[in-house]
């Protein structure tokens, strides 16, 4: 999946850190840092609207869609 987390760019935007946007949206650091790594396998639509409602953006704002590489255009080639 090509899903891409673009905290770091909000959050400089902003000039805030990572320890006081987690407080303020109610999720860990940790959890945070799991978003910007790209570690992250879903996103709760909660948190989604904490991460919006606190940075005063829309999700289009923090989450991009990038095509894996080889990707097929989701055809498999396959009967």
């Amino acid at each position: 999946m090509a899903i891409v987390v673009d905290l770091d760019l909000q959050l400089a935007k902003r000039n805030m850190s990572v320890g006081e946007f987690a407080a303020a949206v109610g999720i860990t650091p940790a959890n945070i840092a799991v978003l910007k790594n790209g570690r992250a396998k879903a996103v709760r639509f909660t948190t989604l609207d904490a991460i919006c409602r606190t940075l005063g953006c829309q999700p289009g704002d923090v989450l991009r869609w990038v095509p894996d590489d080889g990707a097929n255009d989701g055809q498999d080639g396959g009967s």
